[in-house]
């Protein structure tokens, strides 16, 4: 007597459709040289932004004028974040007391 295998055998058509699987050494594999890449990538992009996208100008006179604009900028930024944090004004906290009153 012969048994009949196909009904065991047979498997449903979705699982044996799709894209073949990777072993995990090989998707690691991957992961890590398309890391690699990207990093390289980056670090690329992150050297050259100077030499396309210039801040100051070519010319020394207008670019120590730029520096200097830039420069009263950031002391003027400086100076606004203490007056705006209050940090300008004179601390009431001091070991010497002043008189408040008119003498």
């Amino acid at each position: 007597m012969k048994l009949a295998t196909s009904a065991i055998d047979a498997t449903p058509a979705a699982e044996t459709t799709g894209r073949a699987k990777r072993s995990p050494s090989a998707s690691m594999r991957a992961f890590a040289t398309r890391m690699v890449f990207s990093a390289a990538l980056m670090m690329t992009a992150m050297t050259s932004v100077g030499c396309f996208l210039p801040i100051y100008s070519a010319r020394p006179e207008r670019r120590v004028q730029q520096l200097l604009y830039t420069s009263e900028n950031l002391r003027a930024m400086v100076d606004e974040w203490e007056r705006f944090w209050q940090l300008d004004a004179p601390s009431h906290l001091t070991p010497i007391r002043t008189h408040g009153g008119v003498l």
